[in-house]
């Protein structure tokens, strides 16, 4: 979509001309965003360029490196040519599995990777696991490992543990129903649960 003022689309410009490999973010699409970044920013206007996290300017600091020399050395970062087209596939490339598991083991604070949902649960001992989660009505997430058979080995691999249910709090795997079990009796996965 092409920008909707004279200082976007000359940033743009820039940064194409520059052969600088860049994403953007619409702030006409979210209020929100856009009056919490001026204010984050301490910068009352827009464009608003970042590199790495950090706040560069607008487009007159841009035009006065420009004036400087080279743009892409100004920003410290590599300009596209014939020798580094592979960037744009790096930063489109689907996520390894191992990237994919860490991603679904954070989702949420407790995670239980399961046969089935908890509405319906596919084996007994996603069942019971399910019924002793709910009964102290915290939040959780599941993952239904019959949905993706690279998960479902993958977990096994990644986490040492062989079978399924799998439940982990805080991105650590605390183990099986039997665990669960033997910590339900203990009084421990009341702790767990509540981040005491």
């Amino acid at each position: 979509t092409s920008p909707k003022c004279g200082f976007s689309r000359q940033t743009v410009e820039l940064l194409t001309n520059a052969n600088i490999v860049f994403g953007y973010f619409d702030i006409l699409s979210n209020e929100d965003v856009r009056q919490g970044l001026k204010t984050y920013s301490d910068w009352p206007t827009y464009p608003q360029l970042y590199v790495r996290g950090e706040l560069i300017g607008g487009l007159d600091i841009l035009k006065d490196m420009m004036e400087d020399g080279n743009l892409a050395e100004q920003l410290d970062v590599t300009p596209m040519d014939d020798t580094t087209t592979d960037v744009t596939a790096e930063m489109t490339k689907e996520p390894t599995l191992e990237e994919r598991i860490q991603s679904l083991i954070t989702k949420s604070r407790i995670m239980l990777f399961m046969k089935g949902v908890p509405s319906a649960p596919k084996c007994g001992f996603s069942r019971q696991i399910v019924d002793i989660i709910e009964s102290y009505d915290v939040p959780y997430n599941t993952f239904n490992i019959l949905t993706d058979e690279e998960i479902r080995q993958g977990l096994k691999k990644y986490s040492d543990w062989p079978t399924y249910p799998q439940l982990y709090v805080d991105g650590d795997l605390i183990g099986g129903l039997d665990i669960v079990k033997e910590m339900q009796e203990g009084g421990d996965l009341n702790d767990l649960f509540k981040g005491a």
